[in-house]
């Protein structure tokens, strides 16, 4: 599977928070911050919008890093992504994701045992 796809099935090559980092963009990452503050209801600083892309070594975003539930659950059941779980289609956690992602979706089940 293509390194660059995320746990869940999305695409982090297209991940604006993974430009920002690449190309060193610091307005991206300011529009970027605004966005994700605005979405998610708590203060994103562009200092805080750094990642090298979920399963990528090197940096990640604080969400990414050590708080999102699904890139928490694949590392500890050891799975190349949620594809690879056979309770991805009754999983609350990725079904966020892919219950309003139908690319995220096909990724996963393209590639995995679910």
């Amino acid at each position: 599977m293509n390194d660059y796809i995320a746990y869940c099935g999305l695409d982090c090559e297209t991940c604006e928070a993974r430009i920002a980092t690449v190309i060193n963009d610091n307005e991206l990452r300011k529009k970027v911050s605004k966005e994700w503050s605005e979405l998610n209801g708590v203060e994103i600083t562009p200092e805080m919008i750094n990642c090298s892309g979920c399963r990528i070594p090197g940096v990640k975003t604080m969400y990414c890093d050590s708080l999102c539930p699904i890139r928490q659950c694949a590392k500890e059941k050891h799975v190349e992504t949620c594809g690879g779980c056979l309770e991805m289609k009754s999983c609350e956690k990725v079904g966020a994701i892919i219950g309003n992602n139908p690319d995220a979706r096909e990724r996963l089940e393209s590639t995995g045992n679910a």
